[in-house]
């Protein structure tokens, strides 16, 4: 299993939180279950961001916060790589906030930007829109959870599709 995920945040610093969240659980051949939330970050929401995102202060705050949607994250992200386009940043918000509710989070981690260097080499970009841009794929809702994960899922499967070098690790696919 795979666990799509794509966040928004309040800016990437130490003391940024979360404003929403989308993840996609997929077998390999297709989504079979998604979650999606804004997310009250209870922190400030820098004008900025929202100009990025589109996420102010008004639409999250009566949102659930991290602690009221923590089950749905870790029901969908168990026992599946965690999916990411620069996983690392989506996941360290996630382990942090996890963090914070004093639950260790670890999940094994698969990077759609390395995986896209090695199996489409020689692109002028790999940032999400570029990549896209380049391999024809739709972006709705840019710089929004939801849109950019459903891109990020539609990458991947050609990711999947095009791994001529079993880079993506399938075990799954052999039970």
């Amino acid at each position: 299993m795979y666990a799509i995920v794509d966040i928004e945040t309040t800016g990437g610093g130490g003391a940024a939180r979360i404003t929403e969240i989308a993840v996609f659980r997929h077998d390999g051949q297709q989504i079979v279950d998604i979650f999606h939330s804004l997310i009250n970050p209870e922190i400030y929401i820098p004008p900025f961001i929202t100009r990025l995102t589109g996420i102010d202060n008004e639409m999250v705050k009566d949102s659930p916060t991290f602690y009221d949607v923590q089950d749905s994250v870790r029901a969908l992200t168990k026992d599946a790589w965690f999916v990411a386009h620069n996983a690392k940043f989506d996941y360290g918000f996630i382990k942090r906030e996890f963090g914070a509710l004093d639950e260790y989070f670890q999940r094994d981690l698969l990077c759609t930007v390395q995986l896209s260097r090695k199996i489409f080499p020689g692109l002028k970009s790999y940032s999400l829109g570029n990549l896209c841009e380049s391999l024809e794929i739709n972006i709705e809702n840019r710089h929004r959870a939801h849109g950019d994960a459903a891109a990020t899922v539609q990458l991947f499967e050609k990711l999947l599709f095009n791994d001529r070098n079993s880079l993506i690790p399938m075990d799954f696919m052999l039970k």
